[in-house]
């Protein structure tokens, strides 16, 4: 192995992460807006999503040029990370129903649609950084 393509190797496997990052952020952001309006995460539509999570995932693997074993880490990773993001939600939601009653929480849901829409009017459908309607209201 020359320099040159070590050098490669070290910028592919620096830029790796960030490549997968920036492929499945979108998804991602689709994934927590959909999870919202359906707490179990259940469903046909859901079943797809992720799949075509996975699909892209494996190809965004493919052109960094990750080896298998690594890429098998690396899945084994991002559903450690999606089961922790997944309990941590649920504790969220558990407090939210200890602080507020059912009618609080549904009127809180109400406000952050309203001004998710307002945001959305402004800064048009690309505003998905403030996409958080109803995180701190949904109830289990």
């Amino acid at each position: 192995m020359n320099v040159s393509s070590a050098k490669k190797m070290s910028i592919r496997q620096l830029f790796a992460p960030a490549l997968l990052a920036l492929a499945i952020t979108p998804l991602a952001f689709a994934a927590q807006a959909h999870s919202h309006g359906d707490h179990e995460g259940q469903g046909p539509d859901r079943e797809r999503m992720e799949e075509r999570m996975e699909e892209r995932r494996q190809e965004v693997y493919e052109r960094a040029d990750i080896s298998a074993e690594k890429q098998a880490e690396l899945n084994e990773a991002h559903a450690e990370h999606r089961e922790a993001m997944q309990s941590l939600r649920e504790e969220h939601h558990e407090r939210v129903a200890e602080i507020l009653t059912e009618e609080e929480q549904e009127a809180l849901r109400n406000a952050m649609q309203e001004a998710h829409e307002e945001y959305r009017g402004k800064h048009g459908k690309g505003g998905h950084h403030d996409d958080h309607r109803g995180e701190h209201a949904d109830s289990e």
